[in-house]
């Protein structure tokens, strides 16, 4: 069973840098055509999908995050990351962590809240 849990610290001051991990299990983060994404919830809205880092350790992300953000992994450990910089208010959330596959998000983490603010 695959299992992914995400970490990080749950308030971050205004412009500083936004960094969560996530740890997978019961599964290698560089099996072929898996991408591990991160997603994340404002209070009161839908899901927004942030990026993915594929099993190739390329990463892609939303257009309207892609001047902030950052994903990388740590293959010994089997973990990936979420940098995201210059945080603003607006990017409060309940952040997630999620294997996709074929179209699909298979497993997802139980989500972080992190929220920011002075």
């Amino acid at each position: 069973q695959v299992q992914l849990q995400e970490s990080g610290p749950g308030l971050v001051q205004p412009s500083q840098t936004l960094s969560l991990t996530c740890t997978v299990s019961g599964g290698s983060i560089t099996t072929n055509y898996y991408y591990w994404s991160w997603i994340r919830q404002p209070p009161g809205k839908g899901l927004e999908w942030v990026g993915y880092i594929a099993y190739t350790g390329s990463a892609y992300y939303s257009p309207s995050l892609k001047s902030r953000a950052s994903i990388s992994r740590d293959t010994s450990n089997n973990q990936f990351s979420l940098q995201l910089s210059s945080v603003a208010p607006e990017d409060t959330a309940v952040y997630y962590c999620a294997r996709l596959f074929a179209g699909a998000y298979e497993y997802w983490g139980q989500g972080t809240q992190v929220t920011v603010s002075k």
